[in-house]
């Protein structure tokens, strides 16, 4: 499924490609800081990374939650098909630093963690459901997890590899916080490193944010860690886990590259009709993937003057295909009255999810 994706990727036009990877990372990210209770609507999370802060309705703390994620992410995403790449200390604190700097020096960043590290149960903040190993271990089981990294079981199977990677980091606890996010983030960078598909298109991390799968994820996390840190205990309930989640995961993404696909294709069709430039398709094109699009975006995506910007949405919005939404500071566009309604229907076009080790 994963190198079929790659094909269709790979043979699709450069523009909807860019605006898909776009979309999938803003999924992930939203969904990772979803499960650590940070919440922006993936639309948001794209315009944060277009520079929109103050466009987008949201706490700060959630929005520099966001941002420093989205940091963290980019450095990964340009990390996948580095020639002499290593696994090593440094690369690991430099990536948690741009996770967690700004919390610096209230919560340290970028450095092993120096005091105990207990993980509450839910709504019951006395309660310990988990205690990482001891302070003064943590430099020794790093080292040896990175030594792994490089090294270890370079034969085995990448996702599952990356599984247990995930596994590693998060039951060792290395820093004080934002070891959820770090260790989702290693995962995804493993498997990209296998170089099937680029890290837009292989994380798990928005099948993750999904609340029943979020569920079922701390679930699994809980009987494979033990209370303490116990590495010899089972990890096949852990590796089941993640095999559905990739499985499923790759059927979403597939599913959305063929209706992006679809309705790029169809917006083509309509060209003459609305009397479109090429270029005008990108706006159509994300509003009927994600429902509104900001000029600015718009913009940015085609290389564009703010003037020609302008003037196209306008002529868009002349012409029916385009409704303005809000004030100017935040104002975007939805579709609007004359918006080809084949191109709707594509978009909003529904998939069934199946779980393939469902006996």
């Amino acid at each position: 499924m994963r190198h079929d994706l790659r094909h269709v990727v790979q043979q699709s036009p450069t523009k909807w490609t860019a605006d898909l990877r776009r979309s999938l990372t803003a999924s992930a990210i939203a969904a990772s800081n979803t499960i650590e209770g940070y919440r922006v609507d993936p639309v948001d999370v794209a315009d944060l990374l277009d520079g929109e802060r103050d466009a987008v309705d949201a706490s700060e703390e959630n929005k520099a939650e966001t941002l420093a994620y989205q940091q963290t992410m980019t450095y990964i995403q340009s990390l996948w098909d580095v020639p002499d790449f290593t696994y090593s200390k440094e690369l690991l604190n430099a990536l948690h630093w741009m996770l967690q700097g700004h919390h610096h020096p209230h919560r340290p960043a970028g450095r092993w963690r120096r005091k105990a590290i207990f993980i509450t149960a839910v709504g019951d903040p006395h309660a310990t459901e988990y205690e990482g190993p001891h302070e003064d271990d943590v430099p020794g089981l790093m080292a040896e997890l990175i030594d792994w990294l490089n090294q270890g079981d370079l034969q085995a199977d990448p996702l599952v590899r990356a599984a247990m990677a995930h596994l590693n980091l998060v039951k060792i606890h290395p820093w004080t916080d934002g070891n959820g996010r770090m260790s989702r983030s290693l995962q995804t960078l493993l498997i990209a490193r296998e170089g099937v598909l680029a890290p837009e298109f292989s994380s798990i991390e928005e099948w993750l944010g999904l609340p029943g799968n979020t569920w079922e994820y701390y679930k699994v996390l809980r009987e494979v860690g033990g209370p303490v840190y116990s590495p010899q205990r089972d990890a096949l309930p852990w590796i089941r886990l993640n095999l559905r989640a990739y499985h499923e995961q790759t059927q979403r993404v597939q599913h959305r590259v063929k209706r992006s696909t679809d309705c790029w294709l169809t917006l083509a069709e309509h060209t003459e009709r609305f009397h479109l430039a090429e270029r005008q398709i990108t706006a159509l094109h994300e509003v009927a993937m994600v429902g509104r699009v900001r000029r600015s975006r718009y913009e940015r995506a085609e290389a564009l003057s703010n003037q020609q910007a302008v003037r196209d949405i306008q002529a868009l919005t002349k012409a029916g295909l385009l409704t303005p939404v809000g004030n100017t500071k935040g104002r975007y566009y939805t579709a609007g009255p004359a918006f080809p309604a084949d191109v709707l229907r594509i978009a909003s076009r529904r998939h069934t999810i199946t779980d393939p080790y469902q006996q």
